[in-house]
């Protein structure tokens, strides 16, 4: 059995101060650290559970607040129309460059940890899987894993909606997972073959999953959760790790 530690810590951005919770094995040691990226609604109660699970098998997790910017630090959206309408909103607010400033302090940041190996990698969800996406561009990302990442497609992540991911996908160096719901309204068929097509033009080491569920299959807390997907999903993504930081 493994107890797990949490704790946060306000890391400086550019942009201001970014609380950033903390969920990591209390066994002294050195573990591989990961970013977990959470959906628009920030630091839910679901996404805490998933972090707890990446820490039970061994990581230090970092989940940033990705509005820190916007909303006073702790704050969490309710997954209603109200948190919806505001998380969507400050979704192309944000300008792109800060999302990626926050992601390199969080990287920084594990790696300077006494209690981490350095071997690092990133998940993220829906929106936060966009942002692992991004994330996974910087070359000390050995693994990422992208659920049901938004806006890849058609590139309307950030203020002006005009991101450059999919221009800048061959940066992306370590072995990814990308894992879509098929009835998925926000990805439709035509944009994950988008996506799909231009990994596969600049020779991406992906993994690539697409299973019958709707959006937020993962998120244990809704009507649109579906635990057999999520377990085996979830799997893949606990194996990824495994080989990139784990051994690899």
């Amino acid at each position: 059995m493994i107890v797990i530690d949490t704790e946060y810590q306000d890391l400086a951005t550019p942009s201001g101060p970014m609380r950033t919770h903390l969920v990591r094995p209390a066994a002294p040691g050195k573990y591989p650290g990961i970013i977990l990226f959470s959906e628009i609604f920030q630091v839910t109660a679901p996404i805490r559970r998933t972090a707890l699970q990446l820490a039970g098998h061994g990581y230090v997790v970092a989940v940033p607040e990705v509005y820190h910017e916007y909303e006073p630090l702790g704050s969490v959206l309710a997954y209603d129309q109200a948190g919806s309408d505001r998380g969507n909103a400050l979704k192309t607010t944000k300008p792109v460059k800060q999302y990626d400033d926050d992601a390199r302090v969080v990287l920084d940041y594990l790696a300077s940890r006494e209690d981490c190996s350095g071997k690092l990698g990133v998940m993220g969800i829906c929106m936060g899987g966009h942002l692992a996406f991004r994330a996974a561009m910087n070359p000390q990302v050995r693994g990422a894993v992208c659920f049901y990442a938004t806006d890849i497609h058609k590139g309307g992540l950030g203020e002006g909606m005009h991101d450059d991911s999919m221009a800048r996908a061959g940066e992306i160096k370590g072995e990814l997972l990308m894992v879509w719901g098929r009835q998925d309204p926000h990805i439709p068929t035509e944009g994950r073959m988008k996506v799909l097509n231009r990994l596969n033009e600049v020779e991406t080491r992906l993994n690539w999953h697409e299973v019958n569920g709707a959006h937020a299959f993962l998120r244990d807390e809704g009507v649109r959760y579906d635990p057999d997907l999520a377990r085996s999903m979830f799997g893949l993504a606990l194996d990824l790790f495994h080989r990139t930081l784990a051994v690899g």
